[in-house]
């Protein structure tokens, strides 16, 4: 997009482009989101940036009206396997406040003068600015939906110290910590705690088909890490998460839709909002890394109307992108339990659990435990293709992570004794968020790209491939 066609979606409030570029204007030193329903700022008055930290990096301040840095994250990073867009969901998997610069590069195989430069000539924003931003947004939402004691929130936000969070709060939302929290009433606050559980909207852009999600995961629940409570339309699905410090228990709720155009339940797609989810975690500071974690799983960050657009185009697809609008490919919470439960089995996966899976120090439910880390599955039983993929994850051999290098990682799978294409294929669409498999020997058209793992997705949902 140029700038004069940016704008254009700016004057007409285009929410399909929230999360993919903002916008500043200078005589009021504010940064939005396209749909911002503010009066529209003169063409000569207005810059744009490809980051909300690039906005923050010069001296604009975040909406209070719009809220831009809680607009979905650009659909780039999902569809990217370049350097940028690996080291985009490195950030938001919190790499950067965990190893600082220098791990991400490690991860990346670059220097950390490289990837400071590439982010910054793409982006605007280098790897520290990106990180600041996404803490900001973390802060303002524990400010305004919980309450928290403020010191506890600097450090669950993944500042280092209070003074750097005072100091960032007070540059991005022009305000300080209490008062941000203050100007949101006390009713919507909940009384939460980590463990209590923290109240979250997750946004998405576009039509959202959450019944399709919501049958899948029930589908594929495993008893003890997950399970899917209520009927449809109102089900609550809940699963245990292994987070870098801690663990947690994640809850998000199917939402009715009130918009939906398509056949079978019709009501399942809205045109864009959010899915209410609850975080229980026993270290605040997993927040930011939970909350991406699960908008990777349930696919919040892609964009329907690039997907239905271009496979509305197919004579074979164009029925089923109607009927079904907005589909998402889910992707996983954890990319490696994924990958095992998918080698596993249903039955296998559940016997892996009951045995190896750690047992949660307060159990919720039917949710008893952790699924079980590869290094404990490649010793307890090391033969045949399971033993060498959890081998294969447990030293490194295969990385699953979010700036795991895609092609890379379908060789390593590959290399594996026993396993096939098409298990590969699987694990490279849902484990790595590939938006662009297709299955091994299928005839899957080009004009499909770069959304075939969407296609294929539309015509499994509708009967038409196993």
């Amino acid at each position: 997009m140029d700038e004069d066609t940016r704008y254009e979606a700016v004057r007409s409030r285009d929410a399909r482009f929230d999360g993919a570029f903002f916008f500043a204007v200078d005589t009021t030193g504010i940064y939005c989101r396209p749909s911002c329903p503010a009066v529209t700022p003169k063409r000569a008055n207005v810059r744009f940036f490809a980051t909300a930290a690039a906005a923050q990096g010069s001296g604009f301040r975040a909406c209070r009206r719009c809220r831009p840095d809680a607009a979905p994250g650009s659909a780039d990073w999902n569809i990217r396997a370049d350097v940028v867009g690996r080291a985009m969901r490195l950030i938001g998997d919190g790499v950067v406040d965990r190893e600082g610069v220098t791990g991400l590069a490690g991860r990346l195989g670059y220097s950390a003068r490289q990837v400071q430069r590439q982010l910054t000539g793409e982006l605007g924003a280098g790897p520290v600015a990106l990180a600041r931003a996404q803490r900001a947004h973390t802060a303002r939402v524990l400010l305004q939906t919980t309450d928290l004691p403020i010191t506890e929130i600097a450090f669950a936000a993944g500042f280092a110290s209070v003074r750097q969070f005072n100091d960032t709060v007070r540059t991005v939302y022009a305000s300080t910590p209490s008062r941000l929290r203050a100007a949101t009433a006390r009713s919507v606050r909940r009384a939460a705690t980590p463990a209590a559980g923290v109240p979250l909207r997750l946004a998405h852009r576009g039509p959202y088909r959450a019944d399709a999600v919501f049958d899948l995961l029930q589908a594929e629940a495993v008893p003890g890490v997950e399970d899917v409570e209520g009927v449809p339309g109102r089900r609550v699905y809940r699963r245990t998460l292994r987070l870098p410090h801690g663990t947690g228990i994640a809850a998000v709720h199917e939402r009715p839709g009130t918009t939906g155009t398509g056949t079978g339940t019709g009501t399942a797609t809205r045109p864009g909002g959010w899915l209410d989810a609850r975080l229980s975690l026993t270290d605040p500071r997993d927040l930011t890394t939970a909350v991406q974690r699960l908008r990777r799983l349930f696919d919040l960050d892609a964009d329907p109307y690039a997907v239905d657009e271009r496979l509305g185009a197919d004579a074979r697809l164009a029925p089923l992108v109607a009927a079904r609008p907005g589909l998402r490919s889910p992707g996983a919470a954890d990319p490696e339990e994924l990958a095992v439960r998918t080698v596993a089995g249903p039955a296998e996966s559940e016997r892996l659990v009951r045995r190896y899976g750690k047992a949660l120090d307060a159990p919720c439910g039917s949710l008893t435990h952790l699924f079980p880390e590869p290094a404990v599955l490649a010793e307890a039983e090391p033969h045949g293709t399971l033993g060498a993929l959890t081998a294969a994850l447990a030293d490194g051999a295969l990385r699953l992570d979010p700036g795991a290098d895609r092609d890379e990682a379908r060789r390593a799978l590959l290399a594996l004794p026993g396993l096939d294409a098409r298990t590969a294929a699987v694990v490279r669409t849902r484990a790595l968020g590939d938006p662009d498999v297709a299955p091994p020997g299928a005839d899957v058209p080009d004009s499909w790209r770069p959304w075939r793992s969407y296609a294929v997705l539309h015509l499994r949902t509708a009967g038409e491939w196993e």
